[in-house]
């Protein structure tokens, strides 16, 4: 058993990196290609992400582009964005899908806003687990004998204060994607 201060960063780095991927996925009215990361396709006898079957790119601030590789899927696609809850509605051309993203009106904003905080508090509380088992693997070893009682307390307080360094980093990801959102 051991204490790494670097193993407890890189954990809380990953709850961070989480957190901006689902942040990545909500709608603010711009387009973004993270807007269908989460869109599967039934194609090929399976369920596939959407880009496995597709490339999506930003045509214009209001307008995603989605380039079926086969035309076979298309209307599996289609039927996969129309149906994923985004309120989208592409525009078949071919094999390429346009996707104008509509305007947000201030109700769904708000909602949109409270889920960005679930999200941060999600984050939050995996940052304060890899808090609790570092602190947990110091008493461990202090109870062990590796290290001594004011050893365990400093690298306590050192856990501690990562920890709020990176729930203050949660707390300015959150506020940043919320006036983000409500900016019309």
């Amino acid at each position: 058993m051991s204490y790494s201060k670097q193993d407890i960063e890189r954990r809380m780095e990953g709850a961070l990196t989480s957190l901006a991927s689902e942040f990545s996925g909500l709608r603010t009215g711009r387009a973004s290609v993270n807007l269908l990361d989460s869109i599967t396709v039934s194609a090929y006898g399976g369920v596939s992400p959407l880009s496995q079957v597709a490339s999506v790119t930003v045509s214009d601030t209001r307008m995603l582009s989605v380039n079926v590789w086969d035309k076979t899927v298309v209307g599996a696609v289609d039927r996969a964005i129309r149906e994923s809850g985004l309120g989208l509605n592409p525009i078949m051309d071919g094999q390429t899908l346009r996707i104008p993203i509509p305007a947000l009106n201030e109700e769904r904003r708000v909602e949109l806003t409270k889920i960005a905080g679930k999200y941060a508090e999600a984050a939050r509380v995996a940052v304060r687990n890899v808090r609790r088992d570092g602190m947990d693997t110091l008493k461990k070893m202090e109870k062990a004998g590796e290290i001594n009682e004011d050893r365990a307390r400093s690298l306590s307080e050192e856990v501690q204060k990562l920890t709020d360094a990176f729930v203050h980093r949660v707390d300015d990801m959150v506020k940043a994607k919320e006036a983000e959102i409500m900016q019309v």
